[in-house]
């Protein structure tokens, strides 16, 4: 029997590797633009980490996380999510305190959930946490910088900013006491799953997709009318400055965190015609996340990025992501002028791909491989260019007759011809 790979945890092979690698490399170069610098963090973490930050009644803890004890007996966790262990790496490493820090991470997380198209058992994420800042403009940098990467990516479809504020912790537990009051009034209409939030995390029900609740939901006690005065403001100032900026979005009063630790402003970008996988990007401020895990108290924000979903979006760019150049050598000592002139080509132009036939083949049918390669261009070498030391050109995705070059001013030809096509796609 052929060993299959885990259920939710997919091979990810060209073209969509190519896809997802290109995405990434777009993500990074936006956040590189705003100084935020790589953080590397571990795949596997102690559980208590995420039992502590997370909480341990939360569905990520409870039923999602893949938790093991090794040889040693510790317990260990994959990686759920980004933003525990990067507070974990400030605390241990000791470059949270002092001057503002901006870190971005990449690379898998695991969740066991039900799988299905844009959520995965693994799946790839890219993340921003910022730490030392405390006011509306770090937020305000955050979507601000998302909106960036959209506009990078060339997104057709126009996510949709939501924003909320959670205000200060002492206003929150004001407000969760006005809507357990209410919801219990209406208990008979929560399912099982709302019936365990009622008494563990009563915010997370306003997240509740049940249509039955959903009447129910509109007409709950607003989070807003629960504000202390300087969260009013905070977010006030956060309006203030998407508007600066040109940055559209509505404030949804449902949007909600059920950790402790989040505060004040909250945030997500949405897609609507994803359906239920609609959100691309949540974040928002988690200040008492660092005294939570053993720091002094410290302001931080932050978001993560679903590439998984990015990429269902961006379906019509599949199989883009081919080579610049094919050569087609034709006979034995091509092949070994080729092999010698591509790894010049190579040391002289290192932003392009250069693919060498190899197995041999009659001209036609190294033709057709260099076709189906998605190359931009062929490079022919046979016995008349190897004569007259020059090469063939061949446009494989224009029409256009095949030109003549020297092999001395090929790296340059190639260098502005292909630095042309770059620029307007």
């Amino acid at each position: 029997m052929r060993i299959q790979s885990i259920r939710g945890m997919h091979d990810v092979i060209p073209p969509d590797s190519g896809m997802l690698r290109n995405l990434e490399h777009a993500l990074q170069a936006v956040l590189q633009q705003y100084g935020y610098q790589e953080v590397r963090l571990p795949l596997l973490e102690q559980t208590e980490l995420f039992r502590r930050s997370l909480g341990e009644v939360t569905d990520i803890v409870e039923k999602e996380m893949y938790t093991f004890e090794d040889r040693n007996g510790d317990s260990l966790t994959l990686r759920p999510e980004g933003t525990a262990s990067c507070v974990r790496a400030g605390l241990q490493q000791g470059f949270l305190y002092g001057q503002p820090v901006r870190l971005w991470y990449g690379g898998p997380f695991f969740r066991h959930e039900r799988p299905q198209k844009g959520r995965y058992r693994q799946f790839h994420q890219i993340g921003a946490e910022t730490f030392g800042l405390t006011g509306p403009d770090i937020d305000a940098e955050l979507m601000i910088m998302c909106h960036h990467m959209w506009q990078r990516i060339n997104l057709t479809s126009r996510p949709v900013l939501e924003i909320n504020s959670l205000g200060t912790l002492q206003a929150r537990q004001h407000y969760r006491t006005a809507l357990v009051a209410y919801l219990q009034q209406h208990e008979s209409k929560l399912g099982d799953q709302e019936k365990q939030r009622l008494h563990t995390n009563p915010m997370r029900i306003l997240d509740s997709k049940n249509p039955e609740l959903q009447d129910v939901i509109r007409n709950a006690p607003s989070l807003p009318e629960h504000l202390d005065q300087a969260s009013v403001e905070h977010f006030e100032g956060l309006q203030a400055l998407l508007r600066t900026a040109g940055i559209e979005y509505r404030v949804n009063p449902h949007l909600v965190r059920g950790l402790d630790y989040y505060s004040q402003t909250v945030f997500e970008w949405v897609v609507p015609e994803l359906g239920a996988q609609a959100t691309i990007c949540a974040g928002g401020r988690y200040d008492g996340l660092v005294e939570q895990l053993g720091g002094k108290p410290y302001p931080a924000a932050g978001f993560a990025i679903g590439l998984e979903r990015l990429m269902a979006l961006l379906e019509v760019s599949r199989g883009q992501d081919g080579i610049d150049v094919y050569m087609v050598l034709v006979g034995e000592q091509a092949s070994h002028a080729g092999l010698k002139l591509a790894t010049r080509l190579r040391g002289q132009l290192p932003s392009i791909s250069v693919v060498v036939n190899c197995g041999g083949g009659s001209m036609k049918t190294q033709m057709k491989r260099a076709d189906k390669s998605n190359a931009t261009l062929a490079v022919i070498l046979a016995d008349d260019e190897l004569d007259s030391h020059t090469v063939g050109v061949k446009f494989l995705r224009e029409r256009r007759d095949q030109e003549t070059v020297s092999q001395d001013g090929l790296a340059p030809y190639l260098n502005e011809y292909l630095g042309i096509q770059r620029s307007e796609s």
